[in-house]
């Protein structure tokens, strides 16, 4: 996806408002707030409004996504919950464990007690494994996603859209917060992280495949890549490279980068903050 004008931007951002939302902005504004979501979208943009009064209510209902989160469990005791956690070892490979299930017990054990023993002596700890990586991964996720979009260069989304997590510097978006991958060299990665960016573009499975604009988090341990997870969870640390990043960097042409997947040719517009301790 090439660099967005300005209209086209508020467009989408108009687009991440769910519907019974959508009305409210537009009833402030004086617009007719009947019909679809796309009709409203159409008013709003023939009357020209102020983009920023869009981009308040979008923070405003985003704040109160986090405000509900945090009546479930404060930023504090999730932080906790999370250093709870000793090992990162995954057990099955991650979006595998039907695979594995179906390989290794369905199809292969005959015997119903058999199945049992089975079950019992290693299914059972591979599946905690993989649930205990999985809910750590996705936590940590969400307290850094909470922090980027609560930053005041960026618009977050709140309804989802394929491709689109954030909007910073007036381009949309999908926010991929990752680790480095164990076939990419660290040194090369920290110094060319543009190269990395389009590694990561041509790599990524068929089945998740996508051109987006893409914003990488890359979380490193330069001196044992194998506890880069642990690195993920030291906030402090994480989020002064974020608040670092997003108050620097500008977005324009020359983040565009070409890539090639499944014989065909892309463009998209990448930026990547590398945090690595």
């Amino acid at each position: 996806m090439p660099l967005l004008s300005q209209k086209e931007v508020l467009n989408l951002k108009l687009s991440c408002i769910p519907l019974p939302q959508l009305k409210l902005p537009a009833l402030n504004l004086g617009i007719n707030n009947t019909g679809s979501a796309t009709e409203i979208i159409k008013r709003v943009l023939d009357k020209g409004v102020d983009e920023k009064v869009i981009q308040r209510f979008i923070k405003q209902k985003y704040n109160e996504r986090i405000q509900e989160r945090r009546e479930v469990i404060s930023d504090e005791d999730l932080k906790k919950e999370l250093l709870k956690v000793q090992t990162f070892s995954w057990g099955v490979v991650q979006g595998q464990l039907d695979q594995k299930i179906q390989a290794e017990y369905v199809r292969r054990i005959v015997r119903y007690e058999d199945l049992l023993n089975n079950v019992r002596a290693k299914l059972h700890e591979d599946v905690t494994k993989y649930v205990i990586c999985t809910w750590f991964n996705h936590w940590t996720t969400v307290l850094i996603e909470e922090h980027i979009s609560t930053h005041k260069r960026v618009i977050p989304t709140i309804k989802n859209i394929k491709g689109i997590d954030i909007f910073f510097d007036g381009q949309p978006f999908d926010l991929k917060v990752t680790y480095l991958p164990r076939e990419y060299n660290p040194s090369d990665a920290i110094k060319n992280p543009t190269d990395l960016a389009v590694w990561l573009y041509e790599n990524q499975g068929a089945q998740r495949f996508g051109a987006d604009n893409r914003l990488f988090v890359v979380l490193l341990d330069k001196d044992n890549t194998e506890r880069s997870w642990e690195l993920k969870r030291d906030f402090t640390l994480v989020f002064q490279k974020i608040d670092n990043f997003f108050d620097r960097e500008t977005v324009s042409k020359k983040d565009e980068i070409v890539f090639t997947f499944g014989r065909k040719t892309y463009t998209a517009v990448t930026k990547v903050l590398i945090i690595t301790k």
